[in-house]
């Protein structure tokens, strides 16, 4: 039976989200996850909510425990996973509050337990990761997002870095030169993890900024996300609410 774990932020930890909602506690051995599991339906699929950063966003992407929130999903049943984040632009044709389905990932974090098999005692892992996000589950949230008239990009690159400052802007240049498209502070490190559980996973990321490379504007603060965000978080919630009826 399907079940959908949904990993995000601001619109999605509304209670009216979830038909029945109920907040469930949940530990695992990598430690608890970021938050009480929300746990009920939309429509007739049975969904699971966690806070990536906590409820009240107190979190920095350092703290956050992304083997026990992946762990906490996997135990509760959940078999497919959608993440939603704010991620800044590294291209001039990706705009402020425009959606990117991506399709790969760079790994710039230094600090973070990004993997379960930390020893190789028991069985050697090298787990594959050529295509990190499930196909299936990147198509069903494009098509959706176009079928909602909202200007989304099929595919493009997410640089995730450690935070939870900014990037200088040599780093910001470098990473445009990587071929980077998007960068955030998260997706990286719950891809790898998802994929290690084997639960198909794909992130639908909002642009709110430009980072830092654009010299012709200033450069991005916290303050302007969360305006970006606020102002779209309700494109968010309906693309998810309408994806999560076609996952079969």
């Amino acid at each position: 039976m399907v079940k959908i774990g949904i990993i995000g932020g601001s619109g999605l930890d509304d209670p009216k989200l979830l038909q029945g909602a109920i907040a469930t506690e949940a530990d695992t051995p990598y430690g608890k996850p970021s938050s009480r599991l929300s746990v009920g339906k939309i429509g007739n699929v049975d969904v699971v909510i966690l806070s990536r950063h906590g409820k009240r966003h107190h979190l920095s992407p350092s703290q956050v425990n992304f083997r026990a929130n992946i762990s906490a999903l996997k135990s509760i049943g959940v078999t497919h996973i959608l993440a939603t984040t704010a991620c800044g632009s590294l291209r001039e044709e990706i705009g402020r509050g425009d959606f990117v389905i991506i399709d790969q990932f760079i790994d710039f974090t230094k600090h973070r337990k990004n993997t379960f098999h930390e020893s190789f005692e028991e069985e050697t892992v090298h787990p594959s990761m050529a295509e990190p996000f499930d196909k299936g589950l990147r198509k069903i949230l494009y098509d959706t997002a176009v079928e909602l008239g909202l200007k989304t990009h099929n595919g493009g690159t997410m640089v995730t870095i450690e935070g939870p400052r900014f990037s200088t802007r040599a780093e910001s240049n470098m990473f445009r030169i990587w071929g980077a498209d998007v960068i955030n502070m998260s997706v990286a490190t719950e891809a790898s993890l998802a994929m290690e559980a084997k639960i198909p996973y794909a992130a639908i990321a909002m642009s709110t900024d430009y980072d830092c490379w654009k010299v012709d504007e200033a450069p991005v603060s916290w303050e302007e996300i969360l305006e970006v965000f606020h102002k779209n978080a309700d494109n968010v919630v309906q693309i998810i609410k309408n994806a999560v009826a076609k996952i079969k």
